[in-house]
């Protein structure tokens, strides 16, 4: 730790985090600081931070860490926020672009594509961009906010995301079958939601994150803080939303029960059950080289 007396805590920047971090920012044991997901997990097997609300594949690639004991962004069934955006339909799928804000939303998709959809895409990292994405590929894969808040039916958002010209010509109807005048219409996208094709697969719930860090990182009233912040947090869920969408009435209703209704922060006998069978499909599916068994803070 850079301080005996303070943690560097990673957290990510999305609203399905915020629950976790309520209040933190005034404590005076975390510093605490916000990055997607991904680099939450680069600070963290660099050692530039000391705990890191880690995505859940990225225990499998770090060095010897713990997990904070029944803290976690969860889901089980629909989570609304990790989803593939496709053109055609799933098993016509040939390239998937691939966010890279995300880590076990990438292993899922490669598990999915294996156990579930039994197709072999191609898979290309880009910025989440849905027009950029799928000028390139055939699907997209989009996390967080950007995909809690896409309009799938009509292709708007926070970010107001059109669809690029060689997406709509190369699906859009020959100029011989309609007015040549008439502007391009918006090729149908269908959102699949990673949480409930998961849900459905294993009847399982699904970890996409937690706290994780090196053994000596967090004590036992560290735990406990973390987890009363948590608690506080999921009682105010509605405040958070207002407060992440400041401007927006109609976001603060969605993200509110977003918060409420798909995200779930506990890790329960069935989370961990389903974080055991995650990893050993993403071994399977050639994500990562290594099963590692889930070990908590607390636990010699």
């Amino acid at each position: 730790m850079s301080d005996t007396n303070r943690v560097r805590l990673g957290a990510v920047g999305y609203l399905n985090a915020r629950p976790l971090v309520y209040g933190l920012d005034v404590s005076t044991r975390f510093d605490l600081r916000y990055d997607v997901p991904s680099e939450c997990a680069r600070l963290l097997h660099e050692g530039a931070i000391d705990v890191g609300l880690i995505p859940s594949i990225e225990y499998l690639r770090g060095g010897v860490y713990r997990i904070a004991p029944d803290l976690a962004i969860a889901s089980r069934g629909p989570v609304d926020s990790v989803a593939i955006y496709t053109t055609r339909p799933i098993a016509d799928v040939r390239s998937i672009a691939l966010d890279t804000s995300s880590r076990t939303s990438v292993a899922l998709v490669s598990v999915l594509c294996a156990r579930r959809f039994r197709i072999r895409p191609a898979l290309e990292s880009r910025g989440p961009d849905l027009a950029d994405m799928l000028g390139h590929c055939d699907a997209a894969l989009l996390i967080g906010d950007n995909a809690l808040l896409l309009d799938h039916e009509n292709w708007t958002s926070a970010r107001q995301l059109a669809p690029s010209s060689n997406v709509r010509d190369r699906l859009a109807p020959s100029p011989d079958v309609r007015d040549p005048l008439s502007p391009s219409p918006q090729p149908h996208l269908e959102k699949i939601d990673l949480g409930e094709a998961w849900s459905s697969m294993t009847g399982l719930p699904f970890v996409w994150a937690f706290w994780a860090g090196r053994p000596e990182a967090l004590n036992d009233d560290d735990v406990r803080a973390l987890g009363r912040a948590r608690d506080a947090g999921v009682a105010c869920s509605d405040a958070i939303a207002r407060e992440y969408f400041p401007n927006s009435p109609a976001h603060q209703a969605v993200g509110a029960a977003y918060l409420r209704d798909n995200i779930k922060y506990h890790l329960g006998e069935d989370e961990r059950a389903a974080l055991e069978l995650f990893y050993r499909y993403a071994v399977e599916a050639g994500v990562v080289d290594r099963v590692l068994a889930p070990r908590f803070y607390g636990q010699p």
